[in-house]
């Protein structure tokens, strides 16, 4: 499994109204090639994402499970747990009954929604984590599997027609064996992008049957490092001017990932430091002390962590944006949190500005520049600030 964060973008984040979902940005990102479980695959790898690594460096950070070994032509494959189909061609097992009504007999396990039903495509989408083998159709133990798993969001159960014997020049066409698997993800699962309908192997032909998709119908927000408790909202913000001052400051969409927000905290972060180094020409930065997490779909389809960053924070009252139709595709956000710095980190973001855009002299001579003494003089202090009406705005 590989996961990655790609760094290049950070340095400048795509601009667009605030008002307005950057879809031509998030399309942009390159698709990950690792969807789902390869056919050849007989061997689930446990997940490899590592969230502080990739949240830390926000950069090329690459986890590899190892390659998959070579196999002999003819040599026995393991052998699924599944109903044998007859006759045993690829024809009669996308069509059989028997598969069709176990997958629509199957029951929605608490605490998620049934996305699709028995069809005859298995997932490919980003978020892939890893996959089980099962001795049954066994929904309720994929859902178990995907709540032991901290980032996963949905599963996709399925019956997979594969080969008893390695496909070689000796035995192109092997007899069959059912197996059942489940693959985990870090989205929600879509039947839009239940896709993968198998392969040839040699004459054999690899085809899916009776796939059901299962996701979360809510997960608890997860913490980020310095930031304050995540707020969830019932959409993405939409942030009006600020006294003519526009405090959006730039998007980020990562699809390597499962959905996970500290890489937003990280793209907040290092946003502050590149913009702190490229200074307007008066002096002044924006530095991003509010961002707002996401999963953005394309019809239904996850496109990814969508991150958007601000200046300050806005309350859920400016939550009102829900998607939009965009051509003839429509874009939904599920998910929505919101993040912001501790008050401590908004003034020491800010004070600088405040001190070029305001020029006080008060603050410079109360606080200086250095951020060490600022730090220890806040403590002293803040009851200043919060009587400043031009810094109130930053507890906001």
């Amino acid at each position: 499994m590989r996961y990655s964060v790609a760094a290049s973008g950070l340095l400048g984040l795509a601009a667009a109204a605030p008002q307005l979902i950057n879809v031509d940005a998030a399309l942009a990102v390159p698709t990950p090639t690792i969807l789902g479980p390869g056919i050849e695959e007989t061997k689930p790898a446990a997940v490899s994402y590592n969230p502080s690594a990739a949240a830390s460096a926000v950069a090329a950070v690459v986890k590899s499970e190892g390659v998959i070994e070579k196999r002999d032509a003819c040599a026995v494959q393991p052998a699924g747990y599944g109903p044998l189909v007859t006759p045993d061609t690829a024809a009669a097992f996308s069509t059989s009954t028997d598969l069709s009504s176990i997958a629509r007999a199957a029951s929605t396990p608490s605490g998620y929604k049934q996305s699709f039903v028995d069809k005859n495509g298995s997932s490919q989408q980003i978020g892939y984590l890893t996959f089980k083998t099962y001795n049954s159709y066994d929904v309720q133990g994929c859902a178990d599997a995907c709540d032991s798993e901290k980032y996963c969001l949905g599963f996709n159960i399925f019956f997979e027609r594969d080969p008893s014997l390695e496909p070689g020049p000796n035995c192109r066409d092997p007899a069959s064996t059912t197996s059942i698997k489940c693959s985990l993800y870090g989205y929600p699962v879509a039947g839009n992008a239940a896709t993968n309908q198998g392969q040839w192997r040699q004459d054999f032909q690899v085809v899916i049957a009776g796939s059901n998709g299962y996701s979360k119908i809510s997960k608890a927000l997860p913490a980020v490092k310095d930031f304050n408790a995540p707020t969830t909202l019932p959409a993405a913000i939409n942030a009006p001017l600020d006294n003519g001052y526009d405090t959006y400051n730039g998007m980020r969409l990562f699809n390597e990932n499962p959905y996970d927000p500290a890489l937003c905290a990280a793209a907040c972060q290092a946003q502050t430091d590149y913009d702190k180094a490229h200074p307007d020409s008066d002096g002044t930065y924006k530095p991003c002390n509010f961002f707002t997490s996401y999963i953005l779909t394309q019809n239904e389809v996850p496109l990814g962590t969508y991150c958007t960053l601000y200046t300050r924070s806005w309350d859920p009252s400016y939550a009102v944006n829900t998607g939009y139709y965009y051509g003839s595709d429509k874009y939904d956000v599920i998910n929505v949190a919101s993040h912001r710095q501790p008050p401590v980190e908004f003034f020491l973001g800010h004070l600088y500005r405040f001190q070029h855009e305001y020029g006080d002299p008060d603050a410079e001579g109360m606080f200086g520049t250095d951020t060490g003494s600022l730090r220890h003089d806040l403590v002293q202090k803040q009851k200043w600030v919060y009587l400043q009406p031009d810094l109130r705005w930053l507890w906001s």
